[in-house]
Formats: C-alpha cells, structure tokens, sequence
C-alpha cells in the first residue's frame, strides 16, 4: 500500500525535480528557486528558499554526506549551496554558457557533472570547485546523467536517444542508441545483481524517454572486460512519455512519473506494476525514493510535490503466507515453509528443505553452521540471504521491537557494521571483517566467490551516516 501523507504546494510553477538527502527534501522549479525541507516533519527549513538562478532551475541534488547541495539552471551556471545555513559556495559557469539541465554528484563527492542544452558535459572537481575535465556528446542536449555506486564510470542520456558511458577521465567508454525520441532521465541501482549466465555481478540501470518507454539495462564495468551495456526489458504501463524514473535503496522497485500525469511503481526483478498513482493533474516532471526511509517524492507541472509512505512489508517478491499472522511460525508445516520460501524470492530451496524435513520449528533452529554443513549450501551470499530472513521470522516470533536494516549488516559478520566499505563486488562489508577476509589470502567475494578484481577497500560514508542516524533514533 501506498499513502498519500503530505503535498507541498509553495512553488509558484512548474516543479522540475525533487532529491534526498538523509534528512531533507529538495526540489526545484520554473519558478527560480531551490525549496529544502525537513523529512522530520515536512516544513521549510529557516533558509529556503534559496534565490540566486536568474532563469528555470532544471535539476538540484544533494552530496553523498547531504552538506552540500547543487542545483542548475537555464542561466548557464550549476550553483553550490551548504544544506547547514544555505550559503551559496559557488557559481560554476558552463563554458559555453548554455542552459545547464542536470547535475550529479559522484558518490564520494570529489566531482560534479554538470551537463547542457548544446551537449557539453563537464566535470568539475569538488576540492577546488574548478574545471577537472569537459566533453561534449554526439548529438542532441544532455538530458540525464548517473553516476556509478563505485563512482569509476558514470552514465549520460542525450535528446537524440543515446546513451553514454563515460569514465572519470571522460573518455567515452561506451555508446548505445537507447530511445527513439529522447532520453528523458536515467538511474542506476547500488545494488549489484547476477546475470545468471556468466557468474558476473551487473549494475542494474533504468532509463525512460519521449518514446513512452522505460529500459531496464545491466551495466558490467571491470577492467579486464571494459564496459558492456545490454538490454535487460521494457517496462510497459505509461501511455506518454517518461520524464522521470528512479530506483528504490535496496534496487528491488522502480518508480516512474509520465506525461499520461501518472506515477507507476514496479518491482524490477519481475517488471511487475505493484503501484499507480494518480493524484497529479498535469505532467509528472520528476520522482525520488529517500534513501533507508520508506518515503516517495513525485513533483509535477502542477506546482505540487506529493510525499508518499510506501509499506514495505507488500513489497517482498510474491505474495505473502497467509496463514502468516494466524499459526506460529513454530507449528508452520513443511508446506507453510516452502509457501515462506516462494513468497521470500527463495523458491530454489524448496526441494532442499522438503528433503531435509524443515518444519516451523526447525527452520527457526537453522543457523549459519546448519545451512552450510547439514543443508550444504556452499555460497555465503546465500547462506546470508536466507539466515537474514530466518532472523526476521524470530524477531517476529519473539516480539522484538527493533528490527535493524538488512542493509547495515556486514554480511560476513552479520552485526551492524560501525566502518563500512565497498568491495571490488561492490558489495558493503564492516572493514575489519573484510581486512580479515582478504588477509587470509582470500582473494574472492564473499558474496559471490568469484575473483575480486581489486582488493581496494573504498569507505562508504553515506552507509555510516545512515547508520549513525538510525542509532541516534533508537536512543531517542
């Protein structure tokens, strides 16, 4: 279920695009101005709105650490704010002076893209708030631009259609006609996933344009293969063009705004539509997920921004047990279990566990030791993924109150991780687990076991502040 809990109506036109940080809201507008909110309770923070544009801001985003915010706009500039007083930091002007329509931070905050109406893309570094690097695309405006989890390559999208990998040289790695009539906007999930044939771990990238579509692509950047960009499908469901599409935290889901003034949320491992919205009565411009938070922003030509609650627990592959809530998880039948199973995305064990017999009260005993030794599940990734699930069914079963994200448990360790890092897989583990793996001449993923190509380990600073926020929650 999704709910509509709060419309911001204070721009005075058309809203271009809305962003998260940890803690805030930001959206942008025809009207010249950036607003920030507080997720705390949805009102305007004492600066906003922030004035500096002469002309429509097109695009605003926030840093990874949510300190620092950009915006762009049609006067050409991309402009730097501080997200704690609302100083503006800097100006930067586009060269050649042309409307600036989307700006990117990358994931470490070293660099911010800024990209144009005349296709030059440049990329400024964040230390010095100088040009690093500039490019300019084939044909067509900038339209769109994501970068990497990693941050080693980024993504553009063009109004001719294409799109282009580019490392953070800017060399053009890789170049692919993807819609007829124009990129709109694109996205790419943190979450790595498995192409199922090769045994490599893909990002997976979304892209929607003017030819009603949205594409769900798989992304390979490695430094033996160089890039590879295929086709994953097409989502269906919008009867105009797509102006907006966004991965949620965890890459299971994927919302998209459109010209038809709807909004369609899918569950991208089967393409599935589990949500349309259709409050907004003109165009939908622009749509986010906040990140570890179950809320959605989708802005639109009516000058309104709706807050959405996503509840989560609808959101699990399949349908859920339904005698669930009704029998104890402890007098479950092997047949409850392997209904469990199927609803957890975990179908492939059910023959597994029919042959081993496991009951309710037998699954809650399983333990990492069990399911390697006894059941023989030799991959940790999915040892991990199915004792994850096992420890939420006993935090239910025992009435525990607080239920820490999946997301900040090492998945070596499976305590909540205090530094984490990402991994060559990329993959988030607590660094000393993985110092430790790699120390003992490991030189395979944890997750995967397959070869890590690098065994440089790169802080994740946005996965630590959202664990210090959450803590800082649970103390309250």
């Amino acid at each position: 279920m999704v709910t509509l809990i709060h419309t911001l109506a204070d721009h005075s036109d058309d809203v271009n695009y809305c962003a998260f940080s940890l803690s805030c809201l930001a959206t942008c507008s025809l009207d010249k101005t950036i607003r920030v909110y507080s997720l705390n309770n949805f009102t305007e923070l004492p600066y906003s709105p922030l004035k500096g544009h002469t002309y429509a801001v097109h695009c605003c985003c926030f840093s990874p650490s949510g300190h620092v915010l950009a915006s762009c706009s049609t006067d050409g500039t991309t402009m730097v704010w501080d997200t704690g007083d609302g100083r503006m930091l800097a100006v930067l002007e586009q060269p050649s002076g042309s409307p600036v329509r989307v700006c990117r931070f990358s994931p470490e905050s070293t660099f911010l893209v800024s990209g144009a109406a005349d296709g030059s893309l440049v990329l400024w570094n964040m230390h010095s708030r100088k040009l690093y690097r500039s490019g300019n695309v084939k044909d067509g405006s900038l339209m769109a631009c994501a970068f990497s989890p990693g941050g080693n390559f980024f993504v553009t999208g063009s109004s001719c259609g294409d799109l282009t990998v580019w490392d953070e040289k800017m060399r053009c790695l890789c170049n692919e006609k993807a819609h007829d009539l124009g990129v709109a906007c694109c996205d790419i999930s943190s979450q790595p996933i498995s192409d199922g044939e090769h045994g490599f771990r893909y990002f997976q990238m979304a892209s929607c344009g003017q030819d009603n579509q949205i594409k769900l692509w798989l992304v390979l950047f490695a430094d033996f293969l160089g890039v590879e960009l295929k086709h994953k499908c097409t989502l269906k469901g919008h009867s105009a063009p797509v102006l907006a599409c966004a991965f949620s935290c965890d890459g299971q889901m994927l919302v998209s705004g459109s010209v038809d003034k709807y909004v369609i949320i899918y569950e991208t491992s089967t393409g599935n539509t589990l949500h349309t919205l259709s409050q907004h009565t003109r165009y939908v411009t622009t749509c986010a997920f906040a990140p570890y938070s179950p809320l959605l922003a989708t802005g639109s030509m009516d000058k309104t921004v709706n807050i959405w609650q996503l509840d989560l627990k609808q959101h699990c592959a399949g349908s859920t047990v339904e005698n669930e809530s009704e029998v104890a998880v402890e007098d479950w039948s092997e047949d409850d279990v392997s209904a469990w199973l199927r609803a957890q995305d975990l179908a492939d064990f059910v023959g597994l566990f029919k042959v081993n017999n496991i009951d309710g009260k037998e699954l809650l005993n399983l333990t990492k030791e069990s399911l390697a030794n006894e059941l023989k599940i030799e991959s940790l990734g999915l040892r991990s993924k199915v004792l994850q699930k096992i420890e939420e069914l006993r935090r239910k079963t025992s009435s525990v109150s607080v239920t820490i994200p999946d997301e900040f448990l090492c998945p070596i360790t499976r305590e909540l991780m205090k530094d984490p890092v990402i991994a060559a897989d990329g993959y988030s583990y607590e660094k000393e687990a993985m110092e430790t793996w790699i120390s003992s001449k490991r030189r395979s993923s944890p997750m995967t076991n397959l070869p890590l190509h690098s065994l440089v380990l790169t802080p994740n600073r946005t996965l630590k502040m959202a664990i210090s926020r959450w803590l800082e929650t649970q103390q309250k």
